[in-house]
């Protein structure tokens, strides 16, 4: 698996936002399918080279992402809902249009700011 996965220790990025961003992309794209078992935290970490917490952290955020879920003792799987992210996605940019609907700013000016936040996020 660690093929797939390319870790920069030079980019700015933390080990585990790296790990969770490339997770995360594999799964939507397919190149990960749905119910694929992920390594065990542990194994992973050593396959990577880091520290188990950090592992451990990334897969964390992917389940609360929805991407992943996690089955007890079975493991972690890449989760059947790619839509359990977009309903969150969707729940927060309803958040965001109702709080700038509220602070007076035009659509376009909310649909302005919104298109800065969502570049600086992916310029990362």
């Amino acid at each position: 698996m660690t093929e797939k996965i390319v870790l920069d220790p030079d980019s700015g990025i933390a080990p585990y936002e790296q790990l969770r961003l490339q997770l995360s992309e594999l799964a939507r794209s397919g190149a990960l399918p749905v119910g694929h078992r992920l390594p065990t935290v542990r194994g992973f970490a050593e396959e990577l080279g880091l520290a188990a917490n950090t592992v451990a952290k990334a897969y964390r955020a992917l389940e609360a992402d929805g991407v992943i879920e996690t089955r007890g003792r079975n493991g972690s799987f890449i989760a059947a809902a790619g839509g359990a992210a977009d309903q969150k996605a969707a729940a927060a940019a309803q958040s965001y249009a109702e709080a700038a609907q509220r602070l007076g700013l035009s659509r376009d000016r909310a649909l302005a700011l919104a298109q800065d936040a969502v570049r600086a996020a992916y310029a990362r």
